[in-house]
């Protein structure tokens, strides 16, 4: 399961509660860019739109994947177009009424494959404040300091 790309801000930004795989529907050129390790989920976020049928879909938005560069030219392909993320219907369900319910956000997490197939893993959360922002910052640095005194502790 190697992670081919990492959202850093999505911990640091959002509080996740609950985390979600799901599948990406893709193009080819897509596929071996992102197998490549071209995809940023900088500024990538989930939205629920309805299909024509009227179904609730899953797309992830603003997700940059550039264009493969041994592909010959396409025209008119936006790197950062939405695309569509496959779920039960169960699950969207669920995520329709918990983001309802709770007015909480889903925010891409990472890009892996597994079994040959490329998985998305979001979160559900809530925003954080600055001040939860500054608060998990100094605890990161108590932890990163704790970590050197047992350290030095160890080697004498």
């Amino acid at each position: 399961m190697p992670s081919l790309a990492y959202n850093k801000r999505a911990n640091y930004d959002y509080e996740i509660s609950d985390k979600y795989e799901a599948g990406l529907v893709l193009f080819g050129h897509e596929v071996k860019s992102i197998r490549g390790g071209n995809i940023s989920l900088k500024g990538a976020f989930i939205t629920i739109k309805n299909s024509n049928a009227g179904t609730p879909e899953l797309y992830l938005i603003n997700a940059y994947v550039p264009l493969y560069k041994k592909t010959s030219n396409i025209d008119n392909y936006d790197p950062e177009r939405s695309r569509k993320i496959l779920l039960h219907k169960n699950q969207i369900k669920r995520l329709i009424g918990k983001k309802q319910e709770q007015g909480l956000t889903m925010v891409p997490i990472s890009v892996y494959t597994k079994h040959n197939l490329i998985k998305i893993e979001f979160g559900i959360g809530r925003g954080k404040k600055k001040i939860d922002k500054r608060e998990t910052i100094k605890k990161r640095d108590v932890d990163r300091q704790i970590r050197t005194l047992t350290k030095q502790k160890i080697i004498t």
